[in-house]
């Protein structure tokens, strides 16, 4: 089978408990990108559970042209097998040129299984997509061997310390994890429909099928940094974790949230989920303060679509203030508390005006 029977980006479109993950409209706001690139524009939403129709508008008001949806008993709740007989089942019958999974603990578990299923390769815990040619650079000589119109998938490798652009020539699909809160959900177009394709491959419970006798759902008391709107976010020159009270303070005045650099998580100072980075999490917050955070690429990274950036730091040649919007140069002992106290007096203010 030639590559050129693989057409269009599909998405899957993950759901927990009858409500879809927001991972699947940033997905869909990517595809839709990725789609207007291709000479097939049609996005497609691979939806799979029980009872799972009901989803099919809200896909198509954040950009999905068509819904496969897979809807069986067995998919009741996510277990690797049957999922991945559904998703890998999809695949080889409609044959996408691209498949975008988000790097959930869903999909993590998901796209390798599928791709393995379906003999292609996967680039895991993407940051970045876009189309364009490979090898980047035409080698001398063999220029007409590059091809054009291939999904470059962009990844942080070896820990971090390096970012690798990855693409899948000779296979299809191309396939990619994508890190939850890179990309952009569109605008949702109120009462768009989308074509429905109801798609069953039947399901026979095997040795791999696991039997689900209870879910306990953990209840965390860690914020979820990637929703918040307002970031108040500390590094290795806070000094201390005693000293993040100072932090703590600043968020509460502005109804923010604490987060951090992975230099805080690897002295032991916050705990992973408030990490932000390339090895953490990506956010989009209207306001992030970085605060004795020097700038590393690998936190930049995953912090530089913010709104509006405000940089505190001793060090005046710090990377940070390359993308920070404003930024204060001194020490954020004296700096932040006397920030804190303005901030909460111009608040009081307004609530008393």
């Amino acid at each position: 089978m030639g590559l050129e029977e693989y057409k269009g980006v599909f998405i899957y479109a993950q759901q927990v408990d009858g409500k879809l993950s927001p991972i699947s409209l940033e997905l869909l706001g990517k595809a839709r990108d990725l789609a207007n690139d291709l000479d097939d524009k049609q996005v497609t939403a691979v939806l799979i559970g029980e009872n799972v129709g009901g989803l099919v508008d809200e896909l198509a008001e954040y950009g999905a042209d068509r819904v496969i949806v897979v809807d069986d008993p067995a998919l009741k709740d996510y277990r690797t097998e049957p999922y991945t007989h559904a998703l890998a089942s999809v695949i080889n019958e409609y044959k996408p040129e691209i498949m975008l999974v988000g790097a959930t603990a869903i999909g993590r578990d998901l796209g390798p299984r599928t791709s393995a299923r379906v003999a292609t390769g996967l680039t895991a815990d993407c940051t970045k997509l876009e189309i364009g040619d490979f090898p980047l650079v035409p080698i001398p000589g063999r220029e007409a061997e590059q091809k054009h119109k291939q999904l470059l998938m962009t990844r942080p490798a070896f820990g971090g310390n390096t970012i690798a652009t990855i693409a899948i020539p000779d296979h299809r699909p191309q396939m990619a994890t994508v890190r939850p809160g890179v990309m952009q959900k569109i605008t949702p177009v109120k009462g768009a429909k989308a074509e429905v394709v109801s798609y069953n491959p039947g399901f026979e419970e095997n040795k791999c099928y696991t039997e689900i006798e209870k879910v306990v759902k953990e209840v965390s008391s860690v914020a979820d940094i990637s929703a918040a709107k307002i970031l108040v976010s500390g590094g290795r020159g806070v000094g201390s974790a005693e000293n993040f009270k100072l932090l703590d303070d600043l968020a509460a005045v502005l109804h923010g949230t604490v987060s951090c650099s992975r230099a805080v998580v690897d002295a032991g100072w916050k705990p992973k989920e408030l990490q932000v980075g390339q090895t953490g999490k990506t956010v989009r917050p209207h306001v992030y303060f970085a605060i004795g955070i020097s700038g590393a690429i690998q936190h930049v990274a995953g912090m530089e679509e913010s709104d509006i950036i405000i940089a505190i730091n001793k060090d005046e040649n710090a990377p940070i203030f390359d993308v920070a919007d404003y930024g204060i140069v001194g020490d954020l002992n004296k700096i932040v508390p006397q920030l804190t106290k303005r901030l909460s007096e111009e608040i009081a203010k307004k609530a008393n005006a």
